[in-house]
């Protein structure tokens, strides 16, 4: 029997060897599948107690455990744990005295990133209050619409944004809306203060009563996104959505000694539900800036000692095209967070800033599939992971991108993409994995489903992005389909975009889409129209238009005048042509005009423009 047993040992220790020579990343498959298993399990037990245990729970479970650890570093100044839980009373208390808040109402924040966010979200948490967080590049009838479906009547907001509400508050009064500013001096008559009030409030806690009734699935907040059906969409998220974007730091490893740098927008979801939450279910520290800067990035990761960068594609973009600096790779940072790197700046990135590891990963704010690069292969968004594919199923489906829709077989199913070929991303529709969809209109939240995908019945959420999957198993984002295209960090939806174009006189009809530009992240927007008979295009009177009613990232920076715009069998329009034509006035002989920031007008394109575009002397 030993003799077998040594017989046969020197093949034992060689099995795991032989098993990762077959199968190379087996082991860091099963590791990332456990690492999920026990936190969906974890989150299972939260989600059953009564009340729900939520992000604002782990956050008092690490004020008890260690109340002078910083949680917030910003600028100069130094937020301890116990310091923001009792900022957080203080508003509570405000809000309930002064603006009549109470259990179960929604309050709308619009704020840039500031230690006050934070306490704000924490304070309303605390009344068991959800949140509607609107992004600060919206205007006019986009912020009443997104203000109006998240069915909130009080506005918090920052003064440097006094501007946008100002011109809003005729319509505000007439729907009794209240809006407090964070500041101690008026603002005007018709608003409030409301750092005053939280000054003068008692910091004892906020009696736990409050929230008694709050579930897992109960609303935490709207986090607005512009996907393929319109107008901001405000994205319904749940208590255990929040605790589930945590799990991020978990599969990455994050420390409770780490400083995590998030320069994104507090609106955003990698900033509030992946930073702030994650930061608080580990007990880090966050470093918060007002807003992004890629001169002061590195300047401000030796500050305060930071240890993992979050980003977006176009962040690690900007910090790779500023001059270089002997110091470049001089910082104790050792991971990035974030979604939408390039491949070429991923390497270039690696190559200048040093040995940090980049974890790339693939989500939707309202999404029921999600992917992380755990291997750290440069340009992969994560892996096709059978365990976790067996937990929470999901496929990639072959996509039409002509006629805009899912290809089914004569039986009407949807068909399976093959590997190398680019596939819509689907997320199948379970208890354990659910898609909430969105605030006000039904119709948008059934546009994101596709029903009797493999069998009459089934539903799945319609991620709306094309992906491929290589021989090894590697997932590749390979683009965005239909009416949605990314610039400058945020989804653009066309249809809305189109909708706001139409209202112009001179425009008959409209195509808006979404073309590359060299050495940019994602696509900027273009538009072909047709003006109407007896009119002239205007350009001054166009750029007073957008400049007016849509954002910047979303105003389209090309327009293509055409006698005819061409649509399908079905009556869709053409977009893939035009994409694939661009901007370039020496291959298109249709009239061409370029948004002009200094003219303050779209003027005709030129080939000279288009170079400087190029050769980024033209900076978009």
């Amino acid at each position: 029997m030993i003799t077998v047993f040594f017989t046969a040992l020197p093949g034992l220790l060689l099995l795991p060897l032989l098993i990762s020579f077959i199968f190379p990343f087996i082991f860091q498959d099963l590791a990332n599948f456990y690492t999920i298993l026990r936190f969906g399990i974890r989150n299972k037990k939260y989600e059953r107690k009564k009340p729900a245990y939520t992000i604002l729970d782990m956050f008092l479970d690490k004020v008890d455990r260690f109340p002078d650890k910083p949680f917030i570093l910003y600028k100069d100044e130094v937020y301890s744990y116990s310091k923001v839980d009792k900022l957080s009373n203080q508003a509570a208390r405000a809000l309930r005295k002064h603006g009549a808040v109470k259990s179960g109402d929604c309050v709308a924040i619009f704020m840039n990133n500031s230690p006050a966010y934070v306490w704000i979200y924490l304070g309303l948490s605390k009344l068991a209050c959800s949140l509607a967080l609107i992004n600060t590049n919206i205007r006019g009838q986009s912020f009443l619409h997104c203000f109006r479906c998240s069915g909130a009547k009080i506005i918090i907001a920052d003064p440097e944004l006094r501007d946008v509400i100002e011109e809003l508050m005729p319509e505000l009064k007439k729907e009794n809306v209240r809006v407090f500013f964070v500041t101690d001096t008026a603002i005007n008559e018709d608003s409030e203060t409301l750092l005053d009030k939280v000054k003068a409030a008692s910091d004892e806690s906020v009696p736990k009563s409050l929230r008694s009734f709050i579930t897992g699935k109960s609303l935490a907040m709207y986090i607005y996104t512009s996907g393929t059906t319109g107008l901001p969409k405000a994205a319904f998220i749940s208590h255990n959505r929040m605790l589930l974007a945590t799990g991020l730091f978990d599969i990455c490893r994050i420390r409770q000694r780490d400083i995590i740098y998030t320069p994104l927008p507090l609106y955003h979801s990698s900033a509030m539900m992946i930073g702030i939450g994650g930061c608080i279910s580990k007990g880090c520290t966050v470093v918060l800036r007002q807003k992004f800067s890629a001169s002061q990035f590195w300047d401000d990761c030796r500050k305060y000692n930071v240890t993992v960068i979050q980003y977006i594609g176009e962040v690690l973009r900007y910090l790779c095209n500023v001059p270089k600096r002997d110091d470049d790779a001089s910082h104790n940072v050792r991971m990035a967070l974030g979604n939408g790197l390039r491949t070429d700046i991923w390497s270039e990135f690696l190559r200048r800033f040093g040995d940090v590891h980049v974890y790339e990963f693939y989500a939707a704010t309202e999404g029921n599939i999600g992917f992380v690069n755990y291997t750290n292969t440069v340009g992969a968004v994560g892996r096709a992971n059978i365990f976790q594919k067996k937990l929470l199923p999901y496929e990639f489906i072959k996509y039409d991108v002509e006629k805009d829709e899912p290809v089914r077989d004569a039986k009407g199913r949807c068909i399976k993409a093959r590997k190398g070929q680019p596939g819509l991303l689907i997320g199948k529709i379970t208890s354990i994995n659910p898609f909430a969809g969105y605030a006000g209109n039904k119709t948008n939240t059934e546009k994101k489903i596709l029903r009797d995908v493999f069998r009459k019945g089934d539903a799945y959420f319609n991620s709306g992005d094309l992906l491929t999957v290589d021989e090894q198993n590697f997932i590749y984002f390979h683009d965005r389909i239909g009416d949605t295209f990314r610039w400058k960090g945020e989804n653009v939806a066309t249809t809305e975009v189109a909708d706001i174009l139409g209202l112009v006189t001179f425009i008959e009809e409209v195509n808006v889409y979404g073309v590359p530009v060299s050495n940019h992240e994602g696509r900027i927007g273009m538009a072909a129209i047709r003006v109407r008979e007896y009119y002239e295009f205007d350009g001054r009177k166009l750029y007073a238009h957008v400049r007016d009613f849509l954002p910047n990232y979303a105003r389209p920076r090309f327009i293509r005048i055409q006698d005819v715009l061409e649509t399908t069998g079905t009556f869709k329009q053409r977009k893939v042509e035009l994409v694939k034509e661009g901007f370039d006035p020496s291959i298109i002989s249709d009239p061409l005009y370029f948004l002009d920031e200094r003219e303050k007008k779209y003027v005709p394109m030129t080939q000279t423009i288009f170079d400087e575009i190029k050769s980024r002397k033209i900076k978009l």
